[in-house]
């Protein structure tokens, strides 16, 4: 009898549903908007440079050897993070961690999709607002469009792209991310004021 209960619970119980973090979360001050990013797929790579070729044709970008630099083709974007390291982002909803699934060539690549959040800091006091805890220099002639650092947002560990020469994408752990959008949208009132 306790079997059967258990079945005809388990049969009319909803199922669980994920929703994205901070979903539909955004705020505006006078020059910049805050807002989460919609879903995107991201991969963590680790290789050495015998291998970039062979993931770069994988993945349809040219992986960045460069300190600070990142490319960008067809919604896919790869950051340089260290001399064997990069985070790629696929906002069209290709999955780069497929793409690199056949690749011989030594390399390691580990899909992060849900462990982090992109954000959105967009307006000509976009750079001031991330600045408010960010100690990296945001002038364009240190950190142009197209540039990518991983850095610190106050006591969290942020990934920042220049996207635009007034916006940026903040990528963050998940489970920092009601942190970072609450620093971020302070210090988009702040810089506002």
């Amino acid at each position: 009898m306790a079997k059967a209960a258990a079945k005809t619970a388990a049969a009319t119980s909803p199922s669980a549903e994920r929703r994205p973090a901070l979903a539909g979360r955004s705020t505006s001050a006078t020059g910049v908007k805050v807002e989460v990013l919609a879903p995107a797929e991201r991969m963590s790579l680790r290789a050495p440079e015998a291998s970039l070729a062979a993931l770069s044709k994988a993945l349809g970008v040219t992986l960045p050897k460069q300190p600070k630099t990142s490319a960008t083709k067809g919604g896919r974007t790869a950051m340089w993070l260290g001399p064997d390291e990069w985070l790629v982002i696929d906002e069209a909803g290709n999955d780069p961690l497929a793409d690199c699934a056949g690749v011989s060539a030594l390399h390691s690549a580990v899909g992060i999709s849900h462990r982090n959040i992109g954000i959105s800091v967009v307006g000509p006091a976009a750079a001031a607002a991330i600045n408010s805890g960010c100690p990296q220099d945001l002038s364009l002639d240190a950190f142009p469009v197209g540039a990518a650092s991983r850095t610190i947002l106050g006591k969290v560990e942020i990934v920042l792209l220049r996207t635009a020469q007034d916006a940026f994408r903040v990528e963050c752990w998940r489970s920092f991310s009601d942190y970072v959008f609450t620093f971020l949208s302070e210090g988009a009132r702040d810089a506002a004021g």
